[in-house]
């Protein structure tokens, strides 16, 4: 069974067509990088992928569920371009609630492990609005990876980080992914995106252009992906 399967999906906002006929699948266990210049339909994409938008056209199935039912919204983690913090709540707080939510066991255990992995422990008592946009970043993706999802969703993860973070950020993503996690990121950060990519998911105009393993070629170039969309890009 695929992690994600998409079949024809077209998603109109009034006559406008963000995404046109996307088909694409995503293997269980993989990395994709999901890219395009702005305006290529890739935040529309992963929100369809969350249950919070439905298809105007087509289908689309993560683990073989639908994503705006129940069964699949628990397999989801998603990040979006909102942290989906509550300001009125410490970080300690803010993780608690997510890992109560997974029901996981000892969840003031892991809520203190993730706070210091994302080192956020010596501020873990003050809100997320006192912290800096990388700070909160850091909280946001603890909040989506504390619960273990099989799916991970994240629209632009490295903005706001600085270098220590980023490399700490790929660190932990890279541990979900060798637990078994399958990840779908978008990203402008080429270089760190073909890093962790096993796949490449290109979208231009909404259509998508390429869908499959990430080339040597990506990996040492990571811009001539775009070369893909021909005389569209």
């Amino acid at each position: 069974m695929m992690a994600v399967d998409a079949r024809r999906v077209t998603r109109y906002f009034g006559v406008y067509a963000a995404l046109r006929q996307a088909s694409f699948q995503i293997p269980p266990g993989a990395c994709m990088a999901l890219l395009g210049r702005n305006g290529a339909g890739k935040t529309t994409l992963i929100r369809l992928l969350a249950g919070l938008n439905v298809p105007s056209e087509g289908a689309v199935t993560v683990f073989g569920a639908d994503p705006t039912h129940a069964e699949g919204r628990r397999s989801i983690g998603f990040l979006g371009h909102g942290s989906g913090l509550y300001d009125e709540l410490s970080a300690e707080e803010n993780l608690l609630l997510a890992a109560r939510v997974a029901r996981l066991p000892d969840a003031a255990a892991k809520v203190r492990e993730w706070l210091r992995r994302v080192q956020l422990e010596r501020v873990a008592h003050n809100r997320p609005h006192e912290y800096s946009r990388g700070m909160r970043q850091r909280l946001a993706l603890a909040r989506v990876l504390i619960g273990g999802p099989r799916l991970l969703l994240l629209d632009e993860p490295l903005t706001a980080l600085d270098d220590r973070a980023t490399a700490m950020v790929r660190g932990l993503l890279q541990e979900a992914i060798a637990d078994g996690a399958t990840l779908l990121m978008s990203t402008h950060h080429l270089s760190e995106g073909m890093q962790l990519a096993s796949h490449v998911l290109l979208l231009d105009r909404g259509a998508v252009v390429y869908c499959g393993e990430r080339t040597h070629a990506m990996l040492t170039d990571p811009a001539s992906v775009y070369a893909l969309c021909g005389d569209k890009a």
